[in-house]
């Protein structure tokens, strides 16, 4: 516990100094394999602006393909690939929803983590109720969180636990997922909301932000996989391997996002 907690200390110190990863000509002349055809990607909704913008320099990359993405909750997307819906790779918010289509068969590929994410506090641009942490939270009228089976409410209840901070019910909107809770103090449905530090920053001018320590905050491991169902076993492993090498690990961070904790 204390390894990983002084990890996402030095993970918050080198965002905060705005460390950028930089691709080498090499590691691009990798990524230029013979791919074709197309492949559908499940991801976390918190992904969405990070996987859109790596889509479009995936199919500038490799002429010919086509990356059609389905952005949800992880919780969501597990059910669809189970009940049969189409889809190649998978990229979860949390490592229990994808250890579901391991055990179900579904995924048979070790998943490989990718990516990390912090929790933030969202309040109405000027914080006109001066919430400085989450121990303000019970004081607001309404308080947006994820439903608490999709990973962003599992980790902001694991969050309010560990500040000893309790919710009444009647003050709580939940949403179906990361974005339908940002949505909700974005337009004034509800005084705040604790969603990923990402969602916060795609926001922009929509919301602002209040940080919640390292020493409080969850971190969000997001793992990476292809269906075992696939039709297109080439071009999702290519997927796979540029969403993890140099050129997607440079998108990831430049939309907010931490590199994946150390597995030693």
């Amino acid at each position: 516990m204390r390894t990983r907690m002084r990890w996402v200390l030095a993970m918050v110190l080198a965002l905060a100094l705005g460390a950028v990863m930089t691709a080498t000509p090499a590691s691009a002349a990798k990524q230029k394999e013979k791919l074709r055809g197309s492949i559908t990607v499940s991801a976390a909704a918190s992904l969405t602006e990070a996987f859109t913008k790596m889509g479009t320099d995936f199919q500038k990359l490799h002429k010919g393909t086509t990356v059609t993405f389905n952005f949800a909750a992880s919780s969501a997307l597990v059910q669809q690939i189970q009940g049969g819906a189409p889809a190649d790779v998978f990229a979860s918010a949390d490592g229990a929803n994808m250890q579901k289509l391991v055990n179900g068969g579904q995924v048979t590929a070790e998943p490989t983590d990718f990516a990390s994410n912090l929790l933030t506090i969202v309040v109405k641009p000027g914080n006109p109720k001066g919430v400085k942490s989450i121990a303000d939270l019970p004081k607001l009228d309404v308080v947006a969180l994820c439903a608490p089976e999709v990973p962003c409410g599992k980790y902001a209840n694991q969050a309010l636990t560990q500040d000893g901070v309790s919710l009444p019910a009647d003050k709580i909107t939940l949403g179906q997922d990361v974005k339908a809770a940002l949505a909700a103090v974005a337009t004034g449905d509800a005084d705040a909301g604790i969603v990923y530090g990402t969602d916060a920053k795609a926001a922009r001018n929509t919301v602002q932000s209040v940080k919640i320590p390292a020493s409080l905050n969850v971190l969000a491991v997001y793992p990476i996989a292809p269906i075992a169902a696939t039709q297109n076993a080439s071009l999702a492993d290519g997927w796979i391997k540029y969403v993890t090498a140099r050129a997607g690990r440079r998108t990831l961070r430049s939309f907010g996002f931490l590199p994946p904790p150390p597995t030693t």
